[in-house]
């Protein structure tokens, strides 16, 4: 190939015109050798099996299901589970896979074996997937052995056992997760008890103080307040009334003491004239209706009997006039009597007054704890709601969870269902004869293009005007034609030879 120079498609055409049979020769046998060479691999088969992965049955609106992970993540969880020796195992002994092998190798071949390929949803329905509906609808199961029927037996087996480590493992997940919220609702159950035996205790114990009562307790001290002043008040005029009841009792017992001790008619006349002057000066100042002026009145009419009765009575005998005269008036008994009720009085409303005390010490010691109490029953009220709000929404989760434990038990939670059964390959998945015949014709290509390339590049011969121009970097003045060889005898091919000759020579000397 001449360098320097650009090529056009012209030249690039002329060049595969050149090594037409470069090209063709490779691209021709390496088929034919890739064909024969597919019959050295020992043929494998193929079986395979398609199981689809149905929604749940009952809307999740009213039954939430408890597994949640991803589908293809459980299918994977799933694979490693089926692959474990302990599984395998069973079904290498039915099978006599392990005649003469150890079963770890039988079991490192199966695991190399088995492919699971996914099925998308665009090859499985053109509608749009509903929410909450799986993004995998399906997944193939594979499995390559050397025989057919050996094949198909592993590939039925196998999918026999997903299904049923599906079944299994949604079941005990939603079996698990019921005991566990059983369990936790058990904890919150006591949790909640022990705090509303404390919260009963505690209001027992501060009854009265909680942060409702303060209002009450406030309405509650004021009346006691006024209650206290109404019995002050009470006292006060009680123990007036005795002082003066006292008072009165001590002038009359004075008075009548001095009656008995004077029987001179002579000292009755003097004691009723001193009476009636102190009766004189007692109107002056008082109305008839004073007690004083009473009292004084009743003293005057008192002194008049006495003289009467000494005028009249004084045939009687000393002793008899002495009996008589010892005995109290009237006046000076109610008087005794008024002032034992006012002791009675006094003494109820002392007890009444140390009692409404008590009781207003009382509220106001509940007034003045009622912070404390009130943030000590917050506390316990906050802890109680939230282990009341634990305990409803772990029992809504164990209810939802038992319903879909259910669910599950009865099949209408998300299944796994068999739509294909493992099939009988009747062609060999390896070698594929085509392909490999495929492969050699791309190779032979590759072969055949890379080989005319290379003697393209090698090559240096002149054979149009661009390629002299390249070469020599001077223009071209005269260009002669090539003349072909006749038929014209000996002598005028040798002509044409050597006209040809002198025409090469001519054009290269220009």
């Amino acid at each position: 190939m001449i360098e320097n120079r650009e090529l056009n498609i012209d030249d690039y055409l002329a060049m595969l015109r050149r090594r037409m049979k470069v090209i063709l020769i490779p691209a021709l046998l390496t088929p034919v050798a890739a064909f024969l060479i597919s019959y050295a691999f020992p043929a494998k088969y193929t079986s395979q099996s398609l199981i689809m992965v149905e929604e749940q049955k009952v809307p999740q609106g009213y039954v939430k299901p408890v597994i949640t992970e991803d589908i293809a993540q459980r299918i994977a969880t799933m694979q490693q589970q089926v692959l474990s020796r302990n599984q395998l195992q069973p079904m290498i002994e039915r099978l006599g896979l392990a005649k003469g092998r150890n079963v770890d190798d039988v079991v490192d071949e199966i695991r190399q074996n088995v492919s699971i390929q996914a099925v998308q949803q665009a090859l499985v329905s053109s509608t749009p997937r509903r929410p909450g509906q799986s993004d995998l609808p399906g997944f193939y199961l594979n499995y390559t052995a050397g025989n057919p029927l050996l094949a198909q037996q592993v590939c039925s087996d196998l999918t026999s056992m997903m299904l049923a480590a599906n079944l299994k493992a949604r079941e005990q997940v939603a079996q698990s997760t019921t005991d566990f919220l059983s369990r936790q609702l058990d904890d919150a159950k006591k949790t909640l008890d022990d705090l509303d035996s404390k919260l009963a205790n505690f209001k027992k114990q501060y009854m009265g103080q909680l942060p409702g009562d303060e209002d009450n307790n406030m309405r509650i001290l004021d009346a006691l307040n006024s209650q206290l002043g109404a019995n002050t008040q009470g006292l006060n005029r009680a123990q007036q009334d005795r002082a003066y009841a006292e008072s009165l009792l001590a002038q009359q017992l004075s008075a009548w003491k001095a009656t008995q001790s004077s029987t001179n008619p002579q000292t009755l006349e003097q004691q009723l004239a001193s009476l009636q002057s102190q009766l004189i000066s007692l109107q002056a100042r008082y109305t008839d209706d004073y007690p004083d002026v009473i009292k004084t009145k009743a003293d005057i009419a008192q002194v008049k009997k006495k003289i009467d009765e000494m005028n009249t009575a004084a045939s009687k005998s000393t002793t008899t006039a002495e009996n008589a005269s010892l005995a109290e008036p009237p006046e000076i008994q109610q008087l005794r009597l008024q002032i034992h009720q006012y002791d009675i009085t006094i003494g109820q409303l002392n007890q009444d007054q140390k009692r409404l005390q008590q009781q207003i010490n009382s509220y106001q010691s509940r007034v003045a704890l009622s912070p404390a109490v009130e943030e000590q029953y917050k506390q316990l009220t906050r802890d109680y709601d939230t282990a009341q709000k634990i305990y409803n929404d772990l029992l809504s989760k164990k209810s939802e969870s038992e319903m879909a434990t259910e669910m599950e038990r009865r099949q209408q939670g998300e299944q796994m269902r068999l739509l294909n059964p493992a099939n009988l390959p009747d062609a060999p998945s390896f070698p594929v004869r085509w392909q490999f015949a495929v492969g050699g014709l791309g190779g032979g290509l590759a072969i055949g293009m890379g080989l005319a390339l290379w003697l393209e590049l090698r090559d240096k011969s002149i054979r149009t005007e661009q390629d002299v121009i390249a070469v020599m970097e001077l223009p071209m003045l005269v260009s002669l034609p090539w003349l072909g060889v006749s038929n014209d005898g000996d002598g005028g091919k040798r002509a044409r030879r050597r006209s040809s000759s002198e025409e090469k020579e001519e054009t290269v000397q220009v």
